[in-house]
């Protein structure tokens, strides 16, 4: 019986494959045929010379002794069906201070046509990188400076002349970046896949009413996604020409006197050893409060490098999500205010402290009070937003950002987009402070605003104030809503 009842059905299921089938791989070509991408990579060894001066420790006494490993910027291209382009810049440096970003939009604008929105800058935050920042005192003649205490009189001339160098040197590398990137584009694809890795860990432990020390605290806010954009080359053999990664963690392995590029650049180190045709970038995510742990010795940055190159193999054996254009871009500078600024009379208080960073920060506004008769009411935060079709949105917030923004941006942003992927980015564009949550604000400590006494090259008069969040997040969802 089951023989004479399957045998017509078999039949008809036959009759159908032979009628159909010469539509239906067709129909299924059509619909496995990738975005017509175009994308190119290019990189520059941005390695300084011994002897220049080091960012990201306030209390370094000299210069880099020696090199210990090369650092790079590197440009990802991107091109969609309909000619529009971005292109993401990347940087084993500190930060990207807002002059240099103001020299890069120009650049990219008079020489390659590209609009303000279709640049994103994003810095690792090596804190074994060169100084890039200078700034004028208020009463000093006009002559800009080096932005440590501890750089001698002497000195400061030498120092100025390294990072005016420096820079000049770093713009001429964007150049041939952009011009090697743009001028190579070749049909690509793009895909989106994500792993973990779990070295970050929060740097905020709470050591009595209002005190947060920096030490590891197991049980705050982390997010140890590591996004990854693949970028394979159209051909045969489908050739991964480029890895932009992310991770939320500070690049606070070293602390040596020597140039590196932490532990980002050894992940992207190891990842292109392991795969010669690739150029590996990374964007650095809400590592605020986020430090990498254990740190301090030479191979704890090794190893999580390594660590990090692994969680990205592992990203690149799950199931990848191909993403379509058009690529759309948006960029904002919202102004956000500062709290109530402190009087003459507690400056002048401040100024008399036996701490030297207070006393210098309390000095260094009494002299902005004296010069300007005032202090700035806001700051211009960058934020900028990227989609890929409706497949993929980016996030990017200029400075020092905690990560509360990334975990309530991935959660609201991936609502809005119907579960698509949310990356979120800081340290993008501008890194002139901190970025705090409200919840961080409140707390207050080192990422609250007791960061910015160390801060002279921008004048933060007082802490933000504590509408910071809700102004930024409201700013991305505008400019998302505005790309749809």
């Amino acid at each position: 019986m089951k023989t004479r009842f399957f045998a017509p059905v078999l039949f008809v299921l036959v009759l159908a494959v032979g009628i159909f089938g010469l539509v239906l791989p067709e129909r299924a070509a059509e619909e496995e045929k990738a975005y017509p991408w175009k994308a190119a990579v290019a990189r520059a060894d941005i390695t300084p010379e011994p002897g220049i001066w080091m960012a990201g420790y306030a209390a370094r006494k000299g210069p880099a002794e020696k090199v210990l490993q090369p650092i790079h910027a590197k440009a990802l291209a991107i091109e969609d069906s309909e000619g529009g382009r971005f292109v993401f810049l990347t940087f084993d440096l500190i930060g990207i201070p807002r002059p240099f970003r103001d020299a890069v939009e120009k650049l990219a604008g008079e020489k390659y046509g590209l609009d303000p929105e279709a640049v994103l800058l994003n810095a690792s935050h090596t804190h074994s990188g060169p100084m890039i920042r200078l700034y004028q005192p208020p009463k000093g003649g006009g002559e800009e400076r080096a932005p440590y205490a501890n750089v001698p009189d002497e000195e400061q001339e030498l120092r100025v002349r390294q990072t005016r160098e420096f820079n000049a040197k770093l713009l001429e590398s964007v150049d041939s970046l952009l011009a090697e990137a743009l001028e190579n584009l070749e049909p690509a694809t793009l895909a989106w896949s994500h792993a973990k890795c779990g070295f970050a860990m929060n740097r905020r432990t709470p050591a009595g009413p209002g005190v947060w020390k920096n030490s590891p605290n197991p049980d705050a806010p982390v997010d140890h996604e590591v996004p990854v954009l693949q970028v394979r080359a159209a051909d045969e053999a489908k050739t991964l020409k480029a890895v932009m990664f992310g991770y939320a963690c500070h690049a606070t392995v070293l602390s040596l006197m020597e140039i590196s590029g932490d532990w980002p650049g050894y992940a992207q180190r190891y990842f292109e050893e392991e795969h010669p045709e690739t150029v590996a970038l990374f964007l650095n995510g809400c590592s605020g409060d986020q430090n990498p742990y254990p740190r301090r010795l030479l191979h704890y940055a090794e190893r999580h490098g390594r660590n990090m190159a692994t969680s990205i193999e592992a990203a690149l054996e799950t199931p990848a999500k191909s993403l379509a254009g058009p690529i759309r871009s948006a960029l904002e500078w919202p102004a956000i205010p500062y709290q109530e600024p402190p009087t003459r009379a507690e400056l002048e208080e401040k100024a008399k402290s036996k701490d030297r960073y207070d006393a210098r920060h309390g000095q260094f506004l009494l002299d902005v009070l004296d010069t300007a008769g005032g202090f700035p009411e806001s700051y211009p935060v960058p934020v900028q937003v990227v989609k890929f079709g409706n497949d993929l949105t980016m996030a990017a917030i200029g400075g020092e950002v905690v990560v509360d923004y990334s975990l309530r941006l991935k959660r609201e942003l991936g609502e809005i987009t119907n579960g698509a992927p949310v990356w979120v980015a800081g340290y993008s564009n501008d890194v002139m402070t901190y970025i705090p949550s409200r919840r961080v604000l409140e707390e207050g400590g080192y990422e609250g605003g007791g960061a910015m006494r160390y801060v002279r090259s921008t004048v933060h008069p007082a802490p933000w104030d504590s509408s910071i969040e809700e102004r930024l997040v409201g700013a991305v969802k505008e400019l998302e809503a505005g790309l749809r």
